[in-house]
């Protein structure tokens, strides 16, 4: 046996013996305290315990996408946004959409839009009497705050959209392609899905971001784990990821039926065609302070989706800033920890 037989055979022996002994309540994820300050159907409202004791008074509401977990903005301890943005003075707020059951089928983004994101706005300007007040939509989360602002300008002051699809039609993205940019329709038939199966399960839906990647997700990260599986605290990181990734919820479908015909199918939101509950969708209509924010090796929502936005809105006051990490490195690296929170707390200060 070779040196580095032995250093391997090693390494997975203290790995076992790490691993028998974790238990569930070892991977901690969502770590920072918080409160439910309201509640309706599914979905919960959250307010962060400050974490200094003479706040900048600046409320921030995340608004995440529908697709896994809100708490990957406060994964752990070093690498959370949520906890960064409190050390620097902010109060955050967080809407979790909780996991929707057979019950939720009908749910309509009318209902995610108009219903719960305008409810919980409402309670946060409440909280601070205050007319409009700041938004951070993550991901899909940044879509949905974006037909937000069009529709409820006056109760949005600044907006802050990260890693947000605007052009669905780019087809740098293997997602935009699959779900039908080229092809509409005939790509993915989803009045079939959704007829079909009612809600659009989670796990259907993890597969699908699995597979954009397929070796690099499925085979090299758990080869790269070799590395480190004798090392406790790098593996109970990787835990706390791969529990997140696996940890999806199903999609009401109604609300995606309606949000993969007319945003990723139809493209609707840039031609101004988007209509929630009756009411239109109008980019143009944004005239308040933006923040966009893109990753540059982004997989998902590729640069020129979120690229995009500074052409089809009226706001004056436009900021763009970029990392150079993917999808998940805006939420986990730590380099962009160090600088992310500061890039969003700097540019509210001077807008509030």
């Amino acid at each position: 046996m070779n040196m580095a037989t032995t250093e391997l055979t090693q390494k997975l022996i203290k790995g076992v013996e790490i691993f028998t002994r974790l238990r569930e309540e070892d991977i901690q994820v969502g770590v920072t305290p918080k409160e439910e300050v309201y509640r309706e159907d599914k979905v919960l409202l959250y307010r962060f315990s400050p974490k200094v004791e003479h706040s900048l008074n600046i409320p921030i509401l995340i608004v995440y996408a529908l697709a896994n977990r809100p708490y990957i903005v406060d994964l752990q301890e070093g690498r959370s946004l949520v906890a960064n943005l409190l050390e620097l003075g902010l109060d955050v707020y967080l809407i979790d959409w909780g996991y929707p059951s057979r019950g939720d089928r009908w749910l309509t983004l009318d209902d995610y839009i108009n219903g719960y994101i305008n409810n919980c706005v409402d309670v946060v300007r409440d909280r601070y009497n205050l007319e409009p007040i700041n938004l951070l939509g993550i991901c899909q989360g940044g879509t949905f705050s974006l037909c937000y602002s069009s529709l409820y300008q006056e109760k949005v002051k600044n907006l802050i959209t990260m890693v947000t699809p605007v052009d669905f039609h780019i087809n740098d993205g293997l997602l935009n392609v699959w779900s039908g940019c080229t092809l509409g329709s005939k790509a993915v038939d989803i009045d079939f899905m959704v007829d079909t199966l009612g809600n659009i399960p989670g796990d259907f839906l993890n597969l699908e971001f699995l597979m954009l990647k397929p070796f690099q997700l499925g085979v090299q990260k758990y080869i790269d784990l070799l590395e480190n599986i004798d090392c406790e605290s790098k593996l109970i990181n990787f835990l706390r990821m791969e529990k997140w990734i696996f940890d999806s919820p199903d999609q009401a479908g109604e609300a995606y039926r309606q949000f993969m015909k007319d945003f990723s199918q139809g493209n609707k939101l840039i031609q101004g065609q988007v209509e929630i509950g009756n009411k239109r969708v109008d980019l143009g209509n944004i005239r308040i302070p933006i923040l966009n924010i893109y990753a540059e090796q982004d997989h998902l929502v590729p640069p020129a989706s979120s690229l995009a936005l500074k052409a089809y809105i009226a706001s004056e006051d436009y900021t763009l800033r970029s990392f150079p990490v993917g999808h998940i490195g805006m939420y986990v690296s730590s380099k962009v920890q160090r600088n992310l929170p500061p890039t969003i707390v700097d540019w509210l200060k001077v807008r509030s």
